[in-house]
C-alpha cells in the first residue's frame, strides 16, 4: 500500500493539494517494446464532431500493452519485474518476465512485488496476481480483470482500488458483488485475476488546482445556463434560471438521474440485482 503526499502550503494552489509517493513504483522507464503510439482525439468522433466534451490538451502519452487475457500462457510461470506507473489508467501495471523470455504488461494487484511467481491456468492456486476461471476460485475472495464473454479478455473491474466479490454458484454461472453493489452472473468460465488492484489510495488524491487537471487532459467546464440560448438548451434569457425543466446536455440528454439506457435482452438477464436498488 502506498502512501498520500501532502504539500506544503506555499500557495492557495498547494494548500490542498495531495498527491501520490510513488514508494511502489520500482522502475520508471516503460519497456519499449510494449509500447505503442496514442494519438489524442480531443473528444471528436471519425467525422469530427465532438461526442465528449470537456477533453483536450494534457500532457502527451504513450500507449502501455497490457495482457488482458493471459490464456495463452497457461502453466508458464512469469517473475514480476517491476511496478510501474502507466499515465492512461489509475491503477499501476506490473511487467512480467515469463520462462520462455517474453515479457508482458498486466494490472498490478494490491500488495504484489517484484520477485513474485504469478501463473494464469484453468486451475491454479488461489493467490494474488494468479489468473484463473472463476468456478474454480472460493467463494467470498476478491477478484479483478472479469471476462463478462469469455476469452475475450477481462473487461470490468479494472480500475484503481476495485474488486469485485464471487457470492454464490449457480449451475455453470457465478454470482459476482461488483463495486456498484451490483450483483451479476457471469459464466464460471470466464477468467479473473485475484486480489485488489493497486493504488487504492487513488480516490482521496486532490488536484489542488485548476492546472493539474489540464495536465491530464481535462478542459474546463461551464454551466449551461451561463451560456447563450445557441449554445444550450438552458442558456440565455434577461437573467439566468434553469429554464423551467430538468439539467440537460447541450443535446436535450437528461444530464442528471434521467434514465436514457436502452432496454439490453442479454445483460438485463444476468443481473441479478441492480446497482440502484436499496
Amino acid at each position: 500500500m502506498m502512501a498520500v503526499k501532502k504539500y506544503k502550503p506555499t500557495t492557495n494552489g498547494r494548500r490542498n493539494m495531495t498527491g501520490y509517493d510513488f514508494s511502489e513504483i520500482t522502475e520508471t522507464q516503460p519497456d519499449k517494446s510494449l509500447l505503442k503510439p496514442l494519438k489524442k482525439t480531443g473528444g471528436r468522433n471519425s467525422q469530427g464532431r465532438m461526442t465528449s466534451r470537456h477533453r483536450g490538451g494534457g500532457t502527451k502519452r504513450r500507449y502501455r500493452i497490457i495482457d488482458w487475457r493471459r490464456r495463452d500462457k497457461d502453466g508458464v510461470e512469469a517473475e514480476v519485474v517491476s511496478i510501474q506507473y502507466d499515465p492512461n489508467r489509475s491503477a499501476r501495471i506490473a511487467l512480467l518476465k515469463y520462462e520462455d523470455e517474453e515479457k508482458r504488461y498486466i494490472l498490478a494487484p494490491d500488495g504484489l512485488k517484484p520477485g513474485d511467481k504469478v501463473f494464469a491456468g484453468e486451475k491454479v492456486d488461489p493467490e494474488k496476481g494468479n489468473c484463473m476461471n472463476l468456478e474454480n476460485i472460493p467463494l467470498g475472495m476478491a477478484v479483478h480483470n472479469v471476462e463478462i464473454t469469455r476469452g475475450r479478455g477481462g473487461q470490468i473491474v479494472r480500475s484503481a482500488g476495485a474488486s469485485a466479490q464471487l457470492s454464490a454458484r449457480e449451475g455453470g454461472y457465478v454470482h459476482l458483488i461488483l463495486p456498484s453493489s451490483e450483483v451479476r452472473r457471469v459464466h464460471g468460465k470466464c477468467r479473473a485475476t485475484i486480489g485488489r488492484v493497486s493504488n487504492i489510495e487513488h480516490e482521496v488524491i486532490k488536484l489542488g488546482k485548476a492546472g493539474r487537471s489540464r495536465w491530464l487532459g481535462r478542459r474546463p467546464k461551464v454551466r449551461g445556463k451561463a451560456m447563450n440560448p445557441v449554445a444550450h438548451p438552458l442558456g440565455g434569457g434577461e437573467a439566468q434560471s434553469n429554464g423551467g425543466r430538468h439539467p440537460v446536455s447541450p443535446t436535450g440528454v437528461p444530464a442528471k438521474g434521467g434514465k436514457t439506457r436502452k432496454p439490453k435482452r442479454y445483460s438485463n438477464r444476468v443481473i441479478v440485482r441492480g446497482r440502484k436498488r436499496r
